[in-house]
């Protein structure tokens, strides 16, 4: 069993290695060379305490990355996340079978895991020395991570102030090289494309087509909870549209392996304020035009995503659609998962906001089962929380706060704030 590259638009097949772009300036993709899968392999595996195969990526290894050798991964172990339903979930989206699946249980905090999990693998197995990323934050932190595990240098480009403290904050622990860039987080990709092409630094972006095949481990695992039933739809946060392209491929896969005979709808959702592969969608275009992005989900704020190609056809392989939420939406979405005891970081509520959306336009019918992705944890961005729920975010209402209340140090006062409403 062999992998290679091929790229998108030409189909032009490479060896893999360091290389992130065709010739021609097409993405690249990883194409495997599949062996006989059957769920019952992945089924025995639930569980195990045996590395590589207790993570919730490596559990999928012969469809992840077949050849690799296990002595070469480099796992915390990732994945193993899960599914949650709440019935306040369901009353405010409209739907009786909603589904989470929070991928901000990861080590890092982040879906971003599980693609670091390969493309650090990956860089092992090649050799390299160092390894970079620009980030508004959870691909810094990841990859940060596991180049420490690895014990390779790191270093992660950054738009200056636009990075959440506690995102900046796995960075700087875990020792990367981190270097703030004036502008946005396109301004800080086409530096470390630059960088990474000059200087000798192996890109773990989701340019990099290793970083998608593990992401794909999201799609597999949640069928697999499922009892290997998909849902009707699968909403996902949409950034630089790594997740979407992932999920495609994924879906393709699965088929292909006779995994799954039913393909699921994905659902990409946009912030208003980023929302450049929205507008592609809606105009029926085929070329994305770029925009300087302005969302209070900064990790989703990115106006010019590397893997729109990729993700455009993820959305038209499974019928789906493309939408966008406000950043009302957002933070009011996001304050019903936290106050279900789940919890979720800004950019994650777009997909449960742009659910609600899709359902009141119809898109999704009342019966539908529906699988919402949440991208990342709570405490990635706990300064949006506060801001939210003490009314200090611009633009946006506290329509579902739970404001602090300031009482005296006394009983009668404690007395007084219990029988408050908020």
């Amino acid at each position: 069993m062999g992998s290679e590259f091929k790229c998108i638009d030409c189909g032009m097949v490479y060896e893999p290695g360091i290389r992130f772009r065709c010739d021609c300036g097409g993405l690249l993709e990883v194409i495997h060379e599949f062996g006989h899968v059957e769920r019952e392999t992945f089924d025995e595996r639930l569980g195990s305490m045996k590395p590589p195969y207790s993570s919730g990526v490596w559990r999928y290894k012969e469809i992840i990355n077949p050849a690799i050798d296990v002595g070469h991964v480099v796992s915390r172990p990732e994945g193993n996340t899960n599914l949650y339903s709440h019935p306040r979930l369901g009353k405010y989206v409209g739907l009786e079978d909603l589904a989470v699946k929070h991928e901000g249980e990861n080590p890092s905090g982040s879906f971003k895991d599980r693609g670091m999990t390969v493309g650090i693998s990956e860089a092992v197995r090649l050799g390299v020395k160092a390894v970079a990323c620009a980030s508004t934050g959870n691909t810094s932190a990841s990859l940060a991570a596991y180049a420490a595990q690895a014990g390779i240098d790191c270093v992660v480009f950054i738009p200056e102030g636009e990075i959440a403290f506690g995102k900046l904050a796995q960075a700087l622990s875990y020792g990367a090289k981190v270097l703030q860039i004036s502008g946005n987080f396109d301004d800080a990709m086409r530096v470390v494309q630059e960088a990474s092409g000059e200087l000798g630094l192996y890109l773990l972006n989701s340019v990099n087509p290793w970083r998608i095949e593990g992401q794909k481990s999201i799609i597999f695992e949640m069928i697999q909870q499922r009892g290997w039933e998909p849902p009707d739809w699968i909403a996902v946060p949409a950034g630089n549209l790594g997740n979407t392209s992932a999920f495609g491929k994924a879906l393709r896969e699965a088929v292909e392996l006779g995994l799954i005979d039913k393909v699921p709808r994905i659902a990409s959702i946009q912030a208003e304020g980023a929302n450049p592969f929205y507008r592609l969608w809606e105009e029926g275009g085929e070329v994305l035009e770029p925009m300087k992005p302005s969302t209070v989900a900064s990790a989703i704020k990115i106006g010019n995503p590397v893997s729109w190609k990729k993700a455009l056809r993820s959305v038209r392989e499974t019928e789906g659609v493309v939408d966008q939420v406000s950043d009302q939406e957002i933070m009011d979405a996001k304050a019903i998962v936290d106050g279900c005891g789940i919890g979720c970081e800004p950019a994650s509520a777009a997909s449960v906001a742009g659910v609600r959306k899709l359902v009141e336009k119809g898109v999704i019918g009342p019966g539908e089962e529906v699988v919402c992705v949440l991208t990342g944890n709570l405490l990635k961005d706990p300064d949006a929380s506060v801001q939210y729920h003490t009314g200090t975010i611009k633009g946006v209402e506290q329509t579902y706060a739970n404001r602090p209340i300031v009482i005296d140090a006394d009983i009668a006062s404690v007395e007084r704030a219990l029988k408050r409403k908020n």
